[in-house]
């Protein structure tokens, strides 16, 4: 369990222009990212305790959700560099 946020460009560090480009110009992207950087964030401060704790099938239903998010980013970023 990681307290650090775990942002779009410190999960994929070599794609960071092609984040950036995708941000800009996919609306789709965008919305993925934007519902990732969401939970990630919920996720965190439910863990720190900045937020009420959430019980144990919430957090890893979240987690699913953050996790399979990342699988379709992920999937766009390969097509990207296909």
């Amino acid at each position: 369990m990681s307290h650090l946020p775990q942002d779009l460009h410190d999960v994929f560090p070599g794609d960071t222009d092609m984040l950036r480009r995708l941000k800009e110009t996919d609306r789709h992207f965008v919305a993925l990212a934007d519902r990732y950087a969401a939970l990630d964030d919920q996720i965190r401060r439910s863990e720190t305790g900045v937020a009420p704790a959430m019980d144990d099938s919430q957090h890893d239903e979240l987690k699913r959700e953050r996790l399979a998010l990342l699988d379709q980013i992920a999937a766009i970023l390969q097509g990207e560099r296909a």
